[in-house]
């Protein structure tokens, strides 16, 4: 089978493993993910951000490490790609706004094309109407509210667990990469096999 092609959809202060580890487990496999950000061509920097869990109230913030675009956004054709991930962190909260962003979206959702969100990166499919609705969708928790007003059922999962409803894959944030890439493959129909 040949490698499927992945369109990352990310902004400044987008999760910093959410991306890196994303990317390089697909092009491991021999998928390409192609990482856009609105406005930004390939070569350019978007600055990440790394987000943790320290037993207070909500997550904290770090810089993360500096991540260099490998596609021009302008020059993005969604026909020409097989699922669209939207990374997490704070990126989401900009980049949903912009309408060539959510004509991404429309696409990979009304060509049934697989679709795969983590923490805050289904803020960027709310945004277009319909997409989560009548969905079972994880987020990271603060995302709920979000989730139902939309039409999705928010689904709390454990740390470390990913969901997958029809062609969507969801999951709560990076401590649950693994299993999110798990699914995230099946759903491309990626068999890895060990002898």
């Amino acid at each position: 089978m040949p490698g499927k092609k992945i369109l990352m959809l990310v902004g400044e202060f987008s999760e910093e493993y959410e991306i890196f580890v994303f990317e390089q487990a697909m092009h491991a496999v021999g998928h390409t993910v192609h990482v856009v950000c609105p406005d930004k061509n390939a070569g350019d920097i978007i600055k990440t951000s790394l987000h943790d869990f320290e037993r207070l109230q909500t997550y904290t913030e770090k810089p993360g490490h500096d991540y260099v675009l490998n596609k021009t956004f302008s020059e993005v054709r969604p026909e020409n790609y097989d699922a669209v991930y939207s990374a997490g962190g704070r990126g989401p909260e900009y980049i949903r706004i912009d309408k060539r962003v959510q004509a991404i979206v429309r696409h990979f959702h009304e060509a049934g094309k697989p679709i795969f969100t983590i923490c805050h990166g289904v803020q960027v499919l709310i945004a277009v109407d319909g997409v989560v609705r009548g969905k079972r969708v994880s987020a990271l928790k603060y995302c709920e509210p979000e989730v139902t007003l939309a039409g999705g059922e928010f689904v709390d999962l454990g740390p470390t667990e990913a969901i997958v409803d029809g062609n969507m894959v969801s999951a709560s944030g990076w401590t649950a990469l693994a299993a999110f890439m798990r699914e995230c493959l099946k759903v491309l129909g990626t068999e890895i096999r060990h002898t």
